[in-house]
């Protein structure tokens, strides 16, 4: 089975081919990904304006290096499938139509995928996984533990109820005069910081859901911060190591609830699987190992190109739904928002963009 992915949520233009064997293995035959981070880091944000516009004019020409990387025409193509949400509406529905049109043209079944399940499906195609498996889904808007119980059978066991983990280091990585996109910026200041100098809070450790909180460590940094009458380089990296040690912490205590929550409902899980733009941060790929070890079950983590977003993992999605018959209409819709388990509903301050405005 040949499947394209377009993938176009947020400021990667991306699209993919893999194929899907019979026997539910994959292969990458293609992964084109165009960054927009030029476009957007004056702006400290993606402008989803900014955004869409670059999709328009970039994306056909990326699914064109897909196809010839693949060496494939779309004549050979069994599905074309589209990230139709959640993210920036007008970057979704330029992928969205696109795939839509090869679609019709070329007489291809269509599957409109949710971005968090490709994400989550991730693992299967780098690694083969079997269900069930507990997911840390963690990206600039969006941080969950999830139970992974088939294609399209999702339960969330715990999610943030205000900021992101990326979106707080954004927010940190910005209010410290460091540049977009901020997560990798806090990580390599941190790098040569004092993690004990600044005591910040550790955000819902020990409570007995596996919720996430990261708004009051976000405003614990800038009142320190606004402590200090003029920030040093020293005290940036000082501050962002104080920072990312309280995320990890945190993270930490929230896994091991969400993994006893997984046990009591679900069994023991196959794996510990981390995937989202946060799981590229090598001092939380660190602590994940040690919540993996202390729960005495294996991390998976899909190499950082599949962490962040990338058509990759669309495609591979589209082909684990088309392997169950599972295809959409030309009346599939764009989605803004678009939550993983159906029978959630969004917490008081839901995120799911990067969005500067």
């Amino acid at each position: 089975m040949l499947v394209l992915g377009i993938e176009t949520t947020c400021d990667e233009t991306a699209a993919a081919v893999i194929e899907r064997a019979p026997g539910g293995s994959g292969r990458i035959l293609s992964n084109i990904v165009r960054s927009q981070i030029e476009e957007h880091a004056r702006f400290g944000g993606v402008v989803p304006e900014i955004a869409a516009r670059a999709h328009v004019d970039l994306l056909d020409g990326i699914i064109d290096r897909a196809m010839h990387e693949a060496g494939i025409d779309y004549a050979q193509l069994n599905g074309v499938a589209a990230a139709a949400g959640p993210g920036l509406i007008g970057g979704v529905i330029v992928g969205l139509t696109t795939a839509k049109a090869i679609a019709m043209v070329h007489d291809t079944p269509l599957v409109a995928v949710n971005h968090l399940e490709a994400h989550a499906l991730t693992p299967r195609l780098t690694d083969g996984i079997e269900f069930p498996y507990c997911l840390f889904l963690a990206s600039g808007g969006h941080t969950q533990i999830v139970a992974v119980t088939g294609v399209g059978q999702y339960v969330r066991l715990g999610t943030t109820v205000d900021d992101a983990i990326g979106e707080a280091f954004d927010k940190v990585a910005k209010m410290l005069g460091l540049p977009y996109p901020g997560g990798p910026q806090v990580e390599r200041a941190a790098a040569n910081g004092d993690a004990s100098r600044f005591a910040l809070p550790r955000p819902m450790q020990g409570r007995p859901d596996a919720n996430f909180s990261l708004s009051g460590l976000k405003t614990a940094v800038r009142n320190e911060a606004s402590r200090i009458a003029q920030l040093t380089p020293q005290d940036i990296s000082d501050l962002c190591a104080s920072f990312q040690a309280a995320v990890l912490e945190s993270t930490a205590d929230r896994l091991s609830v969400g993994l006893k929550l997984f046990r009591e409902q679900f069994g023991t899980p196959r794996a510990l699987v981390a995937a989202g733009g946060v799981a590229a941060n090598q001092a939380i790929r660190g602590a994940l190992h040690d919540v993996a070890r202390d729960a005495k079950t294996q991390l998976i983590m899909p190499p950082p190109s599949l962490c962040t977003d990338n058509g990759a993992m669309i495609a591979w999605a589209g082909a684990e739904r088309l392997a169950l018959g599972l295809t959409d209409t030309m009346e599939a819709q764009p989605r803004a928002r678009w939550l993983l388990d159906a029978n959630a509903t969004a917490p008081a301050g839901y995120s799911n963009t990067r969005a500067g405005f």
